[in-house]
């Protein structure tokens, strides 16, 4: 959910009424079910409602720069709320607004191509921003160069984002809306009702005067081509629907001020916009919406001014409300500006998209973090779900009632005969590349039943190369490669040999990991082995290298078959 921003900074409390509350999972109410998958209480009070088919579920952005990860957070909950909706036999529709009205109001320091490519705003037309602040975002040339805008460009990516993970969302483009004439009734009746307009938002904008002559429209200047704030007269007679005067002045933006060109020219309600203030109820009523989840940032500043413009303004009711909470990535808030982002497109190199999914599945009332360097955790998390699921595994009742009702929201098409190869085990895969050398050892070790189907076995071993894609990402202990197919050439002392053929012993009785790297310690004392020397001779003998992952969690969870046998210099 978007907000161009307009004069948001100048904000005052709501007032105390009794509106509806946004915190539609925090709060339980009496009467009302309880269930075991959030998305059902959602639908519960939208159901209520009784609304005309199609439900409308809506989520919006604004292009700014770049859509990543955490701006799915709005698609996925919708997409939840309409499958249990669909579930339950109504027909639903999915829009997503593109807000790409809204104007340019800073240079973003990253921007990114559609292959989800990450770039500094150096590395392309900078100049098509640079000149462009203040100019809604279809206005402006796209700085790669290869869609029709800086809006459209950014639009793409979305649309690609909700593809990949298999959520059938509707684009819409507030642009197009404005231009078309969809939006022309509903900013008219603003306009016809400006003086009840001006009375609502004077109650949370202390810039704006109930008695003033603030113009809740923003017409976009025919000279400079910014949207400009300062309306000097409406005449809702001339033309088909009716224009304003403008002049063009100056816009604040945050900590600097975009400078107007000072020309006074005339607009239809088609060359300009609503106020975001304005323009968000306007989108409730013109797509006709039933549920929009949003951040908790407009819970307690847009959501309040909203849902008021609604009742007495647009005399409509707002959809019902549903407050998520941000997640953030690697414990730190997303950001393009720093570099803390990850795309949709970079996350599913490392998981399948069943697992994206039901990290979303869970509850947004929660703050959760997404990391990267823990994902084999998110990932077995997903394993544990689908195995309760199937009655592989058994769980605590809430476990059940979950995995019962979310798995089929999440997996396409379940099958109890798929293969889920454990994600560090399929990471310890990666660090071979020959694919029969995988499979081999997966059905070894008991991952691969002997009566595997074929599209089962391709489907596990598809993992190994997300594991391997993680690894690199993250340069953590599996990012080596093993040598497999031979023993590296190496030079022991007789004690090192002794005590490599002591620890093959230990390893072969069956060890934890904390167990394993104790022992080596332990076993080089013991020969009055160097410890370092120690360590150097493993690493050698399954990398060719001199230093390496810690090495009793990597020799845990290789099979251990190979490991002893390695470690004997065997094979």
């Amino acid at each position: 959910m978007s907000s161009d921003g307009d004069a948001d900074g100048d904000t005052i409390d709501a007032p105390e009424s009794d509106a509806l509350s946004p915190y539609t999972l925090q709060r339980e109410e009496a009467s009302e079910t309880r269930h075991a998958f959030w998305a059902d209480t959602v639908a519960d009070r939208v159901a209520k409602r009784n609304p005309d088919e199609p439900i409308v579920i809506k989520g919006g952005i604004s292009p700014s720069g770049v859509p990543h990860l955490g701006n799915v957070n709005e698609i996925m909950r919708g997409y939840f709320v309409a499958e249990v909706l669909r579930d339950r036999g109504h027909e639903v529709r999915q829009v997503f607004t593109a807000d790409d009205r809204d104007p340019l109001r800073k240079l973003p320091r990253t921007l990114c191509d559609l292959e989800g490519n990450l770039v500094d705003l150096g590395e392309v037309d900078a100049g098509a921003l640079g000149r462009n602040l203040g100019a809604p975002y279809t206005d402006i040339p796209d700085p790669f160069g290869c869609c029709d805008s800086y809006g459209d460009h950014f639009a793409t990516i979305i649309q690609n984002s909700a593809d990949a993970v298999d959520v059938p969302i509707e684009l819409v483009s507030n642009t197009e809306l404005y231009e078309s004439g969809e939006f022309e009734a509903v900013t008219r009746f603003v306009l016809e009702h400006q003086e009840r307009a001006r009375e609502v938002l004077s109650k949370y904008q202390d810039t704006v005067d109930a008695d003033g002559d603030y113009v809740p429209f923003n017409p976009i200047c025919e000279e400079c081509g910014k949207i400009t704030e300062t309306v000097t007269s409406v005449d809702l007679d001339a033309g088909e629907a009716g224009t304003v005067d403008y002049r063009c002045t100056d816009m604040d933006a945050g900590n600097q001020t975009i400078d107007g060109c000072g020309h006074e020219g005339t607009a239809t309600l088609r060359e300009g916009k609503l106020p975001w203030r304005f323009e968000w109820p306007a989108q409730w009523q013109l797509l006709g919406v039933d549920f929009e989840p949003f951040g908790k940032d407009h819970a307690e500043g847009s959501w309040p001014s909203g849902q008021d413009v609604a009742r007495n303004v647009l005399e409509i009711e707002p959809p019902v409300p549903m407050v998520y909470e941000w997640f953030t990535l690697e414990g730190e808030p997303f950001s393009s500006s720093e570099g803390n982002v990850i795309l949709v497109s970079d996350v599913l190199e490392l998981l399948e998209p069943e697992v994206l999914r039901y990290f979303f599945a869970k509850d947004p009332a929660k703050a959760r973090d997404f990391s990267i360097e823990r994902l084999d955790q998110l990932v077995d998390e997903f394993d544990r779900l689908e195995a309760i699921y199937f009655g592989e595994i058994e769980g605590s009742e809430d476990e059940r009632a979950f995995a019962e009702r979310v798995y089929p929201f999440v997996v396409d098409d379940p099958r109890e005969e798929r293969i889920r190869l454990p994600y560090t085990f399929a990471a310890v895969l990666g660090m071979t590349d020959d694919p029969d050398l995988r499979e081999e050892i997966a059905r070894r070790e008991g991952h691969i039943p002997d009566d595997a189907p074929d599209w089962a076995v391709d489907g596990a071993l598809e993992r190994v190369e997300q594991a391997r894609n993680w690894a690199r990402r993250t340069g953590n202990e599996f990012d080596y490669e093993l040598k497999r197919s031979e023993i590296p050439d190496h030079e022991f002392d007789a004690d090192t040999e002794a005590a490599l053929a002591e620890l093959a012993d230990f390893i072969e009785a069956g060890h934890d990991p904390e167990e394993i790297q104790g022992e080596i310690y332990e076993t080089a004392r013991r020969h009055d082995v160097d410890v370092g020397d120690f360590f150097a001779a493993g690493y050698r003998l399954f990398f060719d290298e001199t230093q390496g992952p810690k090495l009793g969690s990597f020799l845990a969870k290789v099979d251990r078959e190979f490991v002893v046998d390695r470690l004997r210099r065997e094979r």
